[in-house]
């Protein structure tokens, strides 16, 4: 289990909790460098060792080396003397591509790269620290998150809404829950996908074995997942890649990357899943050579959060929102394009 605590608490002698974990009842002994590493990205573990040499990593209250083995039940905390920075949100004068604005809402379209909100590794620079440069006084959201009604993947580009007041707020969060909201993805994924369209079902929950990554639940196993739907359609075939749109049912984290890998075409050159390997196509030295190309094009997983739709808050209209791929998507859909008309496959 994991405890996040977005509004940070301080302890008795001044510090202040970073992250908290619980450790499960399966949970094998392991080192507490090791532990934390499987929970928090971007800490390395010679950070989490320097912490722990500062003091800094607690196991049920108690300070404790970085070679402490977490047992079952045992609360890990990370806590240092200043609160965490992505709490201390500060304003940043970073331009936006606004598709969209009136009083209530708007509508941007992010940048592949861009992370959405401040957390561990990435305290500046994000869509917040840009918004609050622009607007004052953003209604928050159920995590203390100014303005986010949603979020998308810091390397998915793509459209996101904002709500400027506490009505937009709590309307547009409702759409979303009831799922009454629209959300469309442009997804390369590796293969040639067999249906023409279809729909992924499986609950998504935390990797087991690998905390950074979420994975499906099936069979006994549900309830450890959330539901999750998407339903795909085919765009263009490409020989050893396919272009989908992916409509989200559901949003849960890494929906798309989690339920195409599942039905066995992980998205292009998604590192956090393993599209960064050669994963369909011939052994030739020349075909890899292709596929680096391409990678080298296109640095980050292929997905474009294309289109989006919901009603107004204050009007009631039937807003629809759509943007074109970014640069770095067509480059490579158009080096597929031109490989797929000239392969023998």
């Amino acid at each position: 289990m994991i405890l996040n605590n977005d509004d940070y608490q301080e302890d008795d002698d001044n510090l202040f909790e970073h992250h908290s974990f619980i450790a499960a009842p399966s949970q094998s002994p392991l080192r507490v460098d090791k532990f934390i590493m499987n929970f928090v990205e971007n800490a390395s573990r010679n950070k989490i060792q320097a912490a722990a040499k500062d003091g800094a990593i607690f196991v049920n209250n108690m300070t404790v080396k970085s070679n402490y083995k977490v047992k079952p039940g045992d609360k890990v905390q990370v806590m240092f003397a200043h609160p965490p920075y992505e709490n201390l949100l500060t304003p940043e004068d970073i331009p936006l591509d606004i598709v969209f604005e009136d009083d209530d809402l708007m509508v941007v379209n992010k940048a592949a790269g861009m992370v959405v909100h401040p957390g561990h590794g990435n305290y500046s620079g994000t869509l917040i620290n840009a918004l609050l440069h622009h607007f004052n006084g953003l209604p928050l959201n159920s995590d203390n998150r100014p303005g986010l009604v949603h979020r998308i993947d810091k390397d998915t580009s793509g459209l996101l809404v904002v709500a400027k007041t506490e009505q937009a707020m709590t309307h547009l969060a409702r759409q979303f829950f009831d799922k009454t909201s629209e959300r469309s993805y442009a997804a390369l994924v590796w293969g040639s996908v067999e249906h023409d369209k279809g729909t992924v079902e499986g609950n998504i929950g935390r990797h087991p074995k690998n905390r950074l990554q979420n994975t499906i639940f099936l069979g006994d196993d549900e309830y450890k997942g959330k539901p999750a739907i998407t339903h795909y359609e085919i765009q263009e075939r490409l020989g050893y890649v396919t272009l989908l749109t992916c409509r989200l049912e559901t949003g849960r984290t890494h929906q798309i990357r989690v339920h195409m890998k599942h039905i066995g075409h992980t998205l292009f050159n998604d590192a956090r899943y393993g599209g960064d390997a050669v994963l369909k196509g011939t052994t030739f030295t020349k075909y890899k050579q292709f596929v680096q190309n391409c990678f080298s094009v296109l640095p980050r997983q292929g997905l474009h959060a294309q289109s989006l739709g919901f009603e107004h808050p204050v009007t009631g209209k039937r807003l629809s929102f759509t943007t074109p791929l970014p640069n770095d998507m067509q480059l490579c859909i158009e080096k597929w394009r031109n490989y797929a008309s000239h392969a023998q496959m």
